[in-house]
């Protein structure tokens, strides 16, 4: 299911339990049941309905939304072997970690106000009314190593652009990680639909302006003095690519 699909239900209760299920991120079904007050029957029927129409799956006993992500891909470089695949909602805590430990070296803040967000809310992926999120991680030995994150505001006047967020941890660059990362987000977000996608970066992140101006971003503007960073007044560079 793309992300861009209209939420419409058709029953009350179908669209509470995609709902919860949406908020919790990866929920067992007899503890959603028990916790929306659905009665076991209705409840299974509901659920039935909703992995027919491909909103929710089940993996392992646990439920989630389906998001149509495309399939792990296995990368190699002369002396690293590393995947690049959908983030699931049990790759939490190590893109929090991940996220944070890059915005700490490389002054990342918009990517630092992702890691807060989704560590408060303990969901990583969204699609609802209001937003969707998605995110792809790089792993190596399993791990979390790098990370892109994607999220739209589903306002119609903005449905067309999507921010990104993507950083790799600093022992893992020099083997095309950032580069992959950024090219699987960028044809997620062409494949569902958004024609514009942007981030903002403090001018003082030269790696990060230079990576992206190296795959074709643009800075369509910059705002003196947007952050102040250790006491110091630093510009925000705003940089764009069209799909």
């Amino acid at each position: 299911m793309a992300l861009r699909d209209s939420l419409e239900f058709g029953h009350a209760d179908r669209k509470q339990i995609y709902e919860y299920v949406e908020r919790q991120g990866a929920v067992d079904p007899a503890k959603a049941q028990d916790r929306l007050g659905i009665d076991p029957g209705g409840f299974r029927h509901h659920v039935a309905i909703l992995k027919r129409d491909g909103r929710l799956e089940e993996t392992d006993g646990t439920l989630r939304v389906t998001i149509d992500a495309g399939a792990e891909e296995e990368y190699r470089s002369e002396d690293l072997e590393f995947h690049i695949r959908p983030a699931r909602q049990e790759d939490l805590s190590g893109i929090i970690g991940a996220i944070r430990q890059v915005a700490e070296e490389r002054t990342y803040i918009e990517a630092e106000s992702v890691a807060d967000e989704i560590d408060h809310e303990e969901t990583l992926l969204r699609h609802n009314e209001l937003e969707s999120r998605m995110f792809f991680v790089a792993t190596v030995n399993d791990e979390v190593v790098g990370w892109v994150h994607l999220h739209a505001p589903e306002l119609e006047k903005l449905s067309h652009t999507a921010e990104l967020t993507v950083g790799v941890l600093e022992g893992y660059r020099g083997h095309g990680i950032g580069a992959h990362l950024l090219s699987r987000g960028l044809e997620w977000a062409a494949s569902n639909g958004y024609e514009k996608v942007y981030q903002s970066v403090p001018s003082t992140n030269e790696d990060a302006i230079a990576f992206l101006e190296e795959h074709d971003w643009e800075t369509e503007a910059v705002r003196e003095d947007h952050y102040k960073l250790n006491g110091h007044y630093v510009d925000e560079v705003m940089m764009a690519v069209e799909l």
